[in-house]
């Protein structure tokens, strides 16, 4: 290209074109499985995905770890193959598998070819109905767990993650502990409470089938029915958990680590739940708070003050109030000075309006990138899993550019002012207890209570 072929302007881009999510139809079983199926004809690929209610809020007190045992085990084998044998059956039809449990449910997701879909359908429906929880796999499972917590514990990271929510959470709710359960718990979990734990939880009633892809709906209700249809048993009571704050006054937990060369802070409060009737403008104002990279909090902490690579706030979504949280680490010597930083950004959004441009800025991303989340089967599938388990309106993804663009300055103050609660903020530090706990006094956040990697007092 000639300098005299450049175009001397800059193009004007085009308007937005307008975004439809694809379309899908809902169907319900005799037997009470729902089933939702989207046909998106771009690959012969099917991606189906399992939710049944039986997630990490159902975990019985003491047995908390239940329920992601329950479904990792599903991979484990069932009652005619071992977990090799299955795996391998899998593999010769092309398909992958996942299984997993999160707080609201668990989930087991394949994805297939579409002309080898009614195979391996065949195994997925072998799996929910036949699984085996051989006790060798019980036992190297909760052994994986127990090695997954030493590992937590002995990163910064990972133990301020886990400890946070004990700190925010009333000690009773079962969202104060691991959504994978603590060692005392998964060490008391036996196969014959993960067998009762099925029994209860895995039932049609309390299912639905998520199928998109190369498929059609009479092809997918003829391939549920014929894996699923059979499957008796009613429907589980819905589990609600205990989501109330631990305290309502603000208070300083240093995880003592004295080999942590930096230190990882936590600070938040309990949220609100996804399907609240405010999420647009929580959910905009917290990428104007610390959601994005030019964020406010990440501007401040990284740009400003070179205090850490990064520095990001969310609000965790979930059936019942899930944390918010600022995260971030630092260096052991501005610890006190970056959490005094995440503060005076919480009061300073919550104090006077925002700008246009951040407003623009944030909706304008928000915006953009919500097409290409869902590009494949599986971001698809995920995301009927998210209307499904929150109970969303069904024309939710088809709306979601429009309602986000629509959010204003005021509605982005109103939420800061409703939904960050300076006053009830807890501040949970990882780091050297010598080079922080003193400053952090100094802070005069709140009284400063000191912990081991388990989170027990230390005097």
């Amino acid at each position: 290209m000639t300098a005299a072929s450049v175009p001397s302007t800059r193009p004007i881009p085009g308007a937005p074109r307008a975004y439809h999510f694809p379309r899908f139809e809902r169907r319900r079983l005799e037997n009470g499985i729902e089933l939702i199926v989207a046909p998106v004809h771009k690959l012969p690929l099917v991606t189906v995905a399992v939710l049944i209610d039986a997630g990490a809020v159902c975990d019985t007190a003491g047995r908390e770890g239940t329920a992601q045992l329950t479904a990792k085990l599903l991979l484990e084998g069932t009652q005619t193959s071992d977990g090799a044998e299955l795996t391998e059956r899998f593999e010769r039809l092309g398909a992958s598998v996942d299984a997993a449990a999160d707080w609201d449910a668990a989930a087991v997701t394949l994805t297939a070819m579409s002309e080898r879909l009614p195979q391996a359908m065949g195994i997925l429906g072998e799996m929910l109905r036949t699984p085996a929880f051989r006790q060798r796999e019980v036992e190297r499972l909760k052994a994986e767990r127990m090695a997954e917590l030493l590992q937590l514990r002995a990163e910064p990271r990972g133990l301020a993650d886990e400890l946070f929510s004990r700190f925010v959470y009333t000690p009773d709710s079962r969202f104060a502990k691991p959504e994978g359960g603590e060692s005392d718990a998964v060490e008391a979990v036996d196969r014959e409470q993960i067998l009762a734990f099925y029994e209860t939880r895995y039932l049609p009633g309390g299912t639905t089938v998520i199928v998109t892809g190369d498929i059609t709906a009479d092809r997918a209700e003829g391939l549920v029915r014929e894996t699923l249809g059979s499957w008796s048993g009613g429907a589980p009571p819905r589990v609600v958990g205990d989501d109330l704050p631990r305290s309502r006054d603000r208070a300083v937990h240093i995880i003592a680590k004295s080999d942590a060369p930096q230190s990882e802070i936590r600070i938040g409060h309990v949220g609100i739940p996804r399907n609240h009737p405010d999420f647009f403008p929580v959910n905009v104002m917290n990428a104007i708070l610390g959601g994005l990279f030019n964020s406010r909090i990440n501007l401040n902490l990284r740009e400003a003050h070179a205090y850490t690579y990064g520095a990001f706030s969310s609000f965790e979504w979930r059936r019942q109030a899930g944390p918010f949280t600022v995260s971030t680490a630092v260096r052991s010597d501005v610890t006190d000075a970056a959490a005094r930083e995440i503060l005076t950004e919480i009061d300073r959004i919550r104090a006077e309006p925002i700008g246009p441009d951040e407003l623009s800025l944030a909706t304008s991303y928000l915006d953009g990138v919500f097409p290409i989340r869902f590009e494949t089967t599986a971001s698809i599938a995920a995301a009927l899993a998210v209307l499904v388990t929150h109970g969303l309106p069904k024309d939710y993804y088809d709306s979601y550019r429009q309602r986000v663009r629509t959010i204003t300055v005021d509605q982005i103050l109103s939420a800061a002012q409703t939904y960050l609660h300076p006053d009830m903020l807890q501040m949970v530090v990882v780091g050297a207890p010598d080079a922080i706990r003193m400053p952090l006094d100094a802070l005069g956040f709140g009284p400063v209570m000191t912990y081991d990697t388990l989170g027990k007092p230390i005097a």
